[in-house]
């Protein structure tokens, strides 16, 4: 009996949903819900979800949109998006990103994260090593 319950107990937990992190879920989220903006052409929405930093930097939607149009293409009008490692601690988180552009090219970007009493905010987005590529 003491087996089929240990059994029971762990099949139950081993079938039981992981617990998602909220702070990674809420980081990929702005990060994902920016892309779709940019997708939809909606500047002023993408705009909103950078830094005030960074929305002092550029100061419209129209100059930000235009720095990523022409600096970060692959965010611009990604192909496919996935979510790699996640660090940091507090306020401020680095996502790593991998962005496959529409012609099939693999980028990795860090996003940084801060945290704002608006919520997560993308603070800045620079480019790593790409990864080898596939023989």
């Amino acid at each position: 009996m003491r087996d089929i319950l240990a059994g029971l107990t762990l099949a139950l937990a081993l079938a039981a949903p992981l617990r998602a992190d909220p702070v990674a879920e809420a980081v990929q989220g702005v990060i994902s819900d920016q892309v779709e903006a940019f997708l939809a052409g909606d500047l002023a929405t993408a705009f909103g979800f950078a830094s005030p930093g960074i929305q002092g930097l550029f100061q419209t939607p129209e100059r930000f949109g235009q720095m990523v149009r022409n600096g970060y293409p692959m965010v611009w009008r990604p192909g496919a998006l996935r979510y790699l490692g996640l660090e940091g601690a507090g306020d401020t988180r680095r996502q790593r990103v991998e962005i496959t552009d529409r012609a099939g090219r693999v980028h990795r970007l860090e996003y940084r994260m801060i945290r704002t009493p608006e919520g997560w905010r993308i603070d800045g987005v620079r480019p790593l090593p790409a990864p080898p590529p596939m023989a």
